[in-house]
């Protein structure tokens, strides 16, 4: 049986803390989600390699993010505890976990029935109280209880996360990789009252998401 506390401290220390990230709540919230528990039982000694690990349906290309890209991009985001976070393409639950222990509320988003079904079962076993999963279009957002403050966004975008961004209140922020291919960059957006502005952070690379792929051109 692996030692998976162990794995843990290890995967925090050599892939998290030496990508600069220095959050002392985001570290401590890594230190202690078991990442295990989100992934398919058969994988559970990979969970904390560096790697994105694959999780629901065969053929469906859904991961988790890397461990360091994940916590870059939470870093990134600047939370403050009490702001209200939205977690869109959540998967399996593993970012909405961390997220909740960083943010006040969390309303994480799943497209995909059964990977949703996972993440509200995960979650529940594990005591999160400040996580709602909902089912639905991932480009769509969840317009219901917006505006969040922090919108984490849990892979890549061909396009940009418009109708997102809209969801963000005054001073809120937007985390995705975006881009195609090896030039896609982690890309934080922030919203100042009706402007919406945007910088590349650092080289990511993720699994696109369901509706965020740029449509084939036409060829004549």
């Amino acid at each position: 049986m692996a030692d998976f506390a162990a794995l843990r401290r290890t995967m925090v220390d050599g892939q998290v803390r030496t990508a600069d990230v220095t959050d002392r709540s985001l570290i401590q919230a890594m230190s202690e989600v078991p990442r295990e528990r989100f992934v398919p039982e058969q994988a559970e000694e990979l969970a904390y390699l560096d790697l994105d690990l694959p999780v629901g349906a065969p053929g469906q290309g859904r991961r988790l993010l890397k461990p360091m890209v994940l916590g870059k991009m939470l870093q990134a985001l600047n939370i403050s505890s009490g702001e209200r976070a939205l977690d869109v393409g959540c998967a399996t639950g593993y970012g909405a976990a961390v997220l909740a222990r960083l943010a006040g509320s969390v309303v994480a988003l799943e497209e995909d029935a059964d990977l949703a079904r996972q993440a509200a079962a995960t979650l529940g076993s594990l005591g999160v109280e400040n996580v709602t999963v909902v089912q639905g279009p991932l480009a769509a957002g969840h317009v219901a209880p917006a505006p969040y403050d922090v919108i984490l966004v849990e892979g890549r975008v061909e396009l940009a996360p418009e109708k997102l961004c809209r969801q963000l209140a005054d001073g809120g922020r937007l985390v995705c990789i975006q881009g195609a291919g090896p030039a896609a960059k982690a890309t934080l957006y922030q919203r100042d009252g009706d402007d919406i502005t945007s910088r590349q952070i650092f080289d990511a690379s993720g699994p696109v998401l369901p509706g965020f792929a740029q449509p084939a051109a036409f060829v004549f």
